[in-house]
């Protein structure tokens, strides 16, 4: 039996770095506290190996309706492909939001940890500096 303890979402985790724009899809996010929030990065993320303590990222709970999103953001790797061309989204600092997703997180990277047994992975301990939220049901994996 594999364990599905919770609902997993499409969360775009997207920033702008050195000029170059990141984006992923990671379902293993969850709030930590009013302000805080949790997400394992996979140790093959592009994405994840380019995030830091203090960076300034966007985090968008996607709704049900914007599977091109995941599809865009979770096939290839950033280093490979602008993933964004056919992405409506907005620019803050340098976080990238996605228009139209359920929420729409500014957040600071507070820590990025190695966990026993997750070593390889990347666990980013973020601060929500500022966020926008819609009525809009979210997707669901």
């Amino acid at each position: 039996m594999e364990l599905r303890a919770f609902n997993y979402g499409a969360n775009a985790v997207a920033f702008i770095k050195n000029d170059k724009k990141y984006g992923m899809i990671c379902a293993w996010a969850m709030q930590a506290d009013y302000d805080k929030i949790l997400m394992l990065l996979g140790t093959q993320s592009v994405t994840g190996k380019n995030i830091s303590k203090g960076d300034i990222i966007g985090v968008s709970a996607l709704n049900e309706n914007q599977q091109d999103v995941v599809e865009a953001l979770g096939a290839n790797h950033s280093d490979e492909t602008d993933k964004f061309t056919n992405i409506k989204y907005t620019v803050k600092d340098s976080a990238i939001l996605i228009d139209d997703a359920s929420n729409r997180m500014l957040v600071e990277v507070i820590d990025v940890m190695h966990l026993e047994g997750i070593e390889k992975d990347n666990l980013i301990y973020g601060l929500v500096k500022s966020f926008e939220s819609n009525d809009s049901k979210k997707y669901s994996l």
